[in-house]
């Protein structure tokens, strides 16, 4: 994720098949390792069956390179039953995987501890990151000068979600339409990457130069600035630099972290969106950019609503994302996916004037000082062996944390 020489930015369409026929789940098969979660709304009477599968990537020039995303899931946060937490960390540079851990923690912690969060929950969301990105810097054991971790995050309240993302994974809900019941994918976030007229002007502002390897090492001309999308742009996308230095170049604008990326503009202020959940809303999905490189959403939510069982679902769009990494790189990014099927929500979809399946409104919002809170429980993972060395983890109670070191991606 926003390494230098792994931003490729092409998609390509799914190849899998099943025949046009929703596949049923195993659930009878499960081991206790598989995560299969049932969470009850109370509030809405419905329920919201989640699965999470995560795998480190291939690096044949670094085989034992760690994986450096990591997931959380939250239940019942403030005690509350209709208040739950899903989130997708992922780190980079040396330190990555302390960064990505160390803000999972945190992260969902500062949210618990503040007393505004459900009545709140965009302002909660702002001081949360905010406080975290301050404890990440001042933390003596993480050296996040050139590391940090992306975070995309969706916070259920009731039956609305609010997204917060900070960086270039991603946040899909499926939204069925027409009499025919066809499934259509919705971004509830947008990536925060160069690529993006408004997010490259504002890090152009902060002293940021924005230009691909190939301009800055002279080989294309610094003065064209037309990168075309993150979809067309081959494996030479625009990223952020110094002003007379060969680093940091990262390929996000956003992220926790990262302390000289900060410097020229790279912000842990998330973009946060509020979607009205709807009976035509049958699952969404939060995943690492390893899961999009080469996806379309479209072709994600596509899989997704083949299997009734979010595990199936996690196993089969991850297995496709891998396979076609080797297809066009020599490497694959690590791949982290959390499927969230939604059970028996019945309501109209009109609440305060939005109708229909989902509507978000991004509203970036600003940073407000925050003070730190006590540890409170954490959900983390362990894992297991399952369908071709994917990895499903269950959530489990831990508060791990883990040493330091090492150049950004």
């Amino acid at each position: 994720m926003g390494c230098i020489c792994c931003k490729c930015g092409r998609k390509f369409p799914s190849s899998w098949s099943d025949g046009g026929k929703k596949i049923k789940a195993k659930k009878d098969t499960a081991t206790a390792d598989e995560l299969f979660e049932a969470i009850p709304i109370p509030s809405h009477d419905f329920k919201l069956e989640c699965a999470v599968l995560t795998r480190r990537g291939y690096y044949p020039d670094t085989p034992n390179k760690e994986n450096q995303d990591c997931f959380c899931i939250k239940t019942s946060i403030q005690g509350n039953p209709n208040v739950h937490f899903f989130g997708v960390f992922d780190g980079h540079g040396h330190s990555g995987k302390q960064c990505s851990n160390f803000v999972k923690t945190r992260l969902v912690e500062n949210l618990c501890d503040d007393d505004r969060l459900v009545e709140d929950p965009i302002t909660s969301f702002n001081l949360a990151f905010s406080t975290t990105n301050s404890e990440l810097h001042e933390n003596p054991e993480i050296d996040d000068s050139m590391s940090g971790t992306t975070a995309i995050t969706i916070l259920v309240v009731g039956d609305k979600l609010f997204v917060a993302n900070v960086g270039d994974s991603r946040a899909v809900i499926s939204l069925k339409k027409g009499d025919n019941g066809r499934v259509v994918a919705e971004d509830l976030s947008q990536d925060q990457t160069p690529f993006r007229s408004d997010e490259c002007e504002r890090v152009k502002e902060c002293g940021a130069r924005v230009l691909s390897v190939d301009q800055v090492e002279g080989v294309k001309d610094p003065g064209v600035q037309s990168w075309g999308d993150e979809e067309n742009a081959g494996s030479d996308p625009p990223r952020l630099w110094m002003r007379n230095a060969m680093y940091p170049g990262t390929a996000f604008t956003r992220s926790v972290g990262d302390g000289i990326a900060e410097k020229i503009g790279v912000v842990a202020v998330p973009e946060v969106s509020v979607v009205q959940l709807t009976a035509n809303n049958p699952s969404f999905v939060l995943a690492s950019d390893g899961v999009f490189e080469f996806l379309f959403s479209q072709a994600v939510v596509d899989m997704v609503d083949r299997y009734m069982d979010p595990r199936s679902a996690c196993a089969a769009v991850a297995a496709e994302s891998y396979k076609l990494w080797l297809e066009h790189e020599n490497r694959t990014d690590d791949i982290t996916i959390v499927v969230v099927h939604v059970n028996g929500l019945s309501n109209s979809g009109v609440e305060n004037g939005v109708e229909g399946g989902s509507s978000s409104s991004i509203q970036p919002t600003e940073l407000k000082p925050y003070i730190t809170p006590p540890w409170s429980e954490m959900f983390g993972s362990v894992g297991s062996n399952f369908s071709q060395n994917l990895h499903f983890h269950q959530v489990l109670l831990t508060n791990d944390q883990n040493p330091p070191v090492e150049r950004p991606r």
